[in-house]
């Protein structure tokens, strides 16, 4: 057996400090965030329902990814600065390729989900691009050592889990075929199929990012430079150049507006997710947030109609199979981060340190939900820049916009948003005393 490196004592010293109330504290503020994410994710896809009336589904894509755009800069700017974003990356420069990659594959997975939504509706896509979380856990196990050190009690949990979920989706990929023509069943399925398995590679860069020590804060700026690039490149090619898709834009002007919130909402939900990925880890904050295809359940029955007049043995489809992968993602949910297997999460985060020369002591401090700097960084004028110009095309927008001509229910519309509203302050005011959004 070889000998353990000498560089990988001093890390191995502050884990066994990290103090075991601590270490809970930091894995409930994960879960928390997870619950949260699935909440904010499930009402952003709500705007793809204007897919139905005859938009391109490139187009709605590139709208939500400017709204994206927008929120990805402006949350940070208001929260922290951008002078603490700045510091971060002088920390770990390396994470910008791996923050643009991420985006990249996010954009291409959020374009599918639009023809999913197309071709089966929201409340069966949902649970299918959902596979993701199968995934990630893979992810979490081959590449940053989740589970290991965990007992078989927390292997049976996340593995059990894992195939509740697969089981609810194959449910509810039948159900899909008994709704729409079998072609247009079979797109759909493939495309929000593909969407989760970009979904599932794109975790590989936010756990690297967050073992270094990265703040979710920071890593969401360069994240979205990959998602805007990619996607502009992707509307230009399927539009057929600039014309083409600049004309597309100005007919859809008076919708454009809720696109763009819609990103905006999708970014909080994003948000919470990064930071459920960094407390709790790949194999738990992940299926946790994942209950967004609940939430978008929801929204498609209760808001948009979705299931109106269909056969009871497809309603039991849909609604049995979304309640079995939910049970999935609270059984992996529930098979809490035991001390050992931590350990191991800081081996995982000493060997990403050492491959970039990332500072240990920043890594160590980020890992436990603290900053390694005491100095308070004020807000700038460049913060100011940011907030004020994202707010004014937001404005701009909303002065042209006109509700959309779809039939949906007002009061279930509301009382969701008001749930959603309610569950993202619990979150941030526990996330603040526990990590000041470290």
């Amino acid at each position: 057996m070889s000998a353990v490196p000498a560089e990988n004592i001093p890390v191995a010293v502050e884990t066994a400090a990290l103090d075991a109330r601590r270490l809970r504290r930091l894995q409930n503020v994960g879960m928390l965030c997870g619950l949260t994410a699935g909440a904010w994710l499930g009402a952003a896809e709500a705007p793809t329902k204007l897919v139905t009336l005859g938009l391109s589904p490139v187009v709605i894509s590139l709208a939500m990814v400017v709204g994206v755009f927008l929120a990805r800069w402006t949350l940070p700017a208001l929260i922290q600065g951008t002078s603490y974003v700045a510091a971060d990356l002088r920390e770990a420069p390396h994470l910008i390729v791996w923050a643009v990659l991420a985006g990249c594959l996010w954009a291409v997975a959020n374009t599918l989900t639009i023809f999913a939504v197309r071709n089966v509706g929201l409340s069966i896509a949902f649970p299918l691009w959902n596979s993701n979380s199968l995934l990630g856990i893979l992810w979490g196990i081959l590449f940053f050592q989740e589970l290991r050190g965990a007992d078989w009690r927390r292997w049976a949990g996340v593995l059990g889990g894992a195939l509740l979920m697969f089981g609810g989706a194959t449910a509810l990929a039948v159900a899909s075929a008994a709704q729409v023509p079998a072609r247009d069943a079979l797109r759909g399925v493939v495309a929000a199929l593909s969407a989760g398995v970009l979904w599932g590679t794109m975790y590989i860069p936010y756990r690297k990012a967050y073992l270094t020590g990265m703040s979710p804060l920071s890593f969401i700026t360069f994240f979205t430079v990959g998602e805007l690039g990619m996607m502009g490149a992707l509307a230009l090619t399927y539009s057929g150049g600039l014309t083409p898709l600049v004309q597309q834009l100005s007919g859809a002007r008076h919708v454009l507006f809720w696109l763009l919130a819609g990103g905006f909402v999708w970014v909080v939900g994003d948000l919470f997710q990064q930071y459920a990925v960094k407390y709790a880890g790949i194999t738990r904050g992940i299926p946790l947030s994942n209950t967004n295809q609940l939430w978008g359940l929801l929204w498609g029955i209760l808001v948009f109609g979705e299931l109106r007049g269909a056969p009871h043995s497809v309603l039991a489809q849909v609604i049995g199979g979304s309640i079995v992968m939910a049970i999935g993602a609270g059984v992996i949910a529930l098979s809490s981060v035991s001390r050992k297997e931590h350990l191991h999460w800081q081996d995982a985060a000493l060997r990403e340190g050492n491959r970039y020369g990332v500072d240990p002591e920043y890594t160590r401090a980020r890992i436990a939900g603290e900053d390694v700097s005491t100095a308070r960084r004020r807000k700038t004028w460049v913060d100011a820049v940011v907030v004020i110009g994202a707010t004014a095309i937001i404005v701009g927008f909303a002065l042209v916009a006109r509700a959309p001509e779809i039939s949906l229910r007002w009061g279930w519309a509301l009382a969701l948003a008001a749930a959603s509203v309610a569950i993202v302050a619990a979150a941030s005011t526990t996330l603040w005393k526990t990590t000041r959004f470290n």
